[in-house]
C-alpha cells in the first residue's frame, strides 16, 4: 500500500545567475532617481521578476555582484523591474567600489544572507564628526540598504552633502542583511584623524594671557617711571598721546570677624578707629539749630 501527500516531492530552491551590462543611474531613462543613488539597491529587467519567480527565490530578494575581471565583491538588494532587457542600473558608489565602468559586464546572483547584529564603520573623512548625532543619521540613511558587504564604502547623503563610510566588520559573516532587524552600530575615527592634546592646548591658551596683566600695579616706588625731556624745549610727540595708565590697586583687608548669614554696613567708623585715629566718636543730631526770625 502506498500513500501520498501533497509534499512527497519538496520544492527546490535554485539560484538565479545572469550576467547584465551595468549602468549608473544617471543613464537610467526618464526623470533622475535620487532615491536609487542614495541607497544600496539595484535596478534589474522585468525578465528577471520572472525568472525569479519561477525558481522559488526566498524573500528578501538579495544579490551578490561580481566583477570576474578584477575579482571585486559586493551585495544589494533590488528596488524595481524597469531596466531595458540585459542592463542593470547601479548607484554610482557601488559602481566605483567595484571598479565598474559604463557598460561593463557585471554578475547578479541570488543569495541568502544571515541578519546582521553588529557593524562598525570609518568615515573616509573628519567632516562626518560635525554633525550633531551621526549614529541617528546613519541609521536612517541605512533603511536605503538591503544589505552590507565587509570592505565596501558606502555614501550617505545628508543636508546636501555625500559622506562616505567605509564598512570595516559585520557579524555574523562578512555579508550581512539589514532589512528588520536589530543592529548595534560602532564608528572608528576618521581616516587621518588625531585626538587634540589637551595639555598643548592650554598651554597655548596660558601663554596667550600676560601675566603681568592680572597682577596689580606696586603703589611704591617704581624704577623708569619718570618721563622724558627734549634739550631743545619742546614737549614730546607722545607725552600726551600715550596710554593712559593703570588705576592703582589698592589690596583690601579681610573682615576676620564676619559671621556667615550676617551683613554689616559700614556707614561709620568704629570708636576703637575713632580714638587710634584721635577723633571723637561721631555722634547724630549733635549739632545747633537756628531760626529765621529771632524770638522776642
Amino acid at each position: 500500500m502506498f500513500h501520498f501527500g501533497f509534499n512527497m516531492f519538496p520544492e527546490i530552491h535554485r539560484h538565479f545567475n545572469t550576467t547584465y551590462h551595468c549602468f549608473s543611474v544617471a543613464m537610467l531613462p526618464g526623470n533622475e532617481r535620487q532615491d536609487v543613488e542614495r541607497g544600496g539597491k539595484i535596478i534589474m529587467p522585468p525578465s528577471a521578476l520572472d525568472q525569479l519567480t519561477r525558481l522559488n527565490i526566498n524573500y528578501p530578494m538579495l544579490f551578490k555582484l561580481t566583477n570576474q575581471k578584477v575579482n571585486r565583491i559586493s551585495h544589494c538588494g533590488v528596488l524595481e523591474f524597469v531596466a531595458d532587457e540585459g542592463k542593470v542600473y547601479l548607484p554610482h558608489w557601488m559602481m566605483q567600489n567595484m571598479n565598474l565602468k559604463e557598460g561593463d559586464t557585471v554578475q547578479v546572483e541570488s543569495v541568502d544572507l544571515p541578519v546582521g547584529t553588529f557593524s562598525k564603520f570609518q568615515p573616509v573623512t573628519s567632516d562626518f564628526l560635525d554633525i550633531t548625532n551621526p549614529k541617528a543619521v546613519l541609521e536612517n540613511c541605512l533603511r536605503s540598504f538591503a544589505c552590507l558587504t565587509t570592505g565596501d564604502v558606502i555614501a550617505v547623503k545628508y543636508n546636501q552633502k555625500i559622506y562616505e563610510l567605509s564598512v570595516l566588520e559585520t557579524k555574523p559573516g562578512n555579508a550581512i542583511s539589514i532589512i528588520e532587524c536589530d543592529m548595534n552600530v560602532e564608528f572608528a575615527a576618521p581616516i587621518g584623524y588625531k585626538e587634540p592634546d589637551s595639555r598643548k592646548k592650554q598651554e597655548e591658551e596660558d601663554m596667550s594671557v600676560d601675566p603681568a596683566d592680572l597682577m596689580p600695579e606696586p603703589s611704591g616706588f617704581v624704577a623708569f617711571r619718570g618721563t622724558g625731556n627734549r634739550l631743545d624745549g619742546k614737549k614730546r610727540k607722545d607725552s600726551t598721546e600715550g596710554p593712559s595708565p593703570k588705576p592703582v590697586y589698592v589690596r583690601g583687608i579681610p573682615d576676620y570677624d564676619y559671621e556667615i548669614g550676617t551683613l554689616k554696613f559700614m556707614r561709620r567708623s568704629t570708636k576703637q578707629n575713632n580714638k587710634d585715629n584721635g577723633k571723637d566718636e561721631f555722634k547724630p543730631f549733635s549739632g545747633s539749630g537756628n531760626v529765621l526770625r529771632a524770638r522776642s
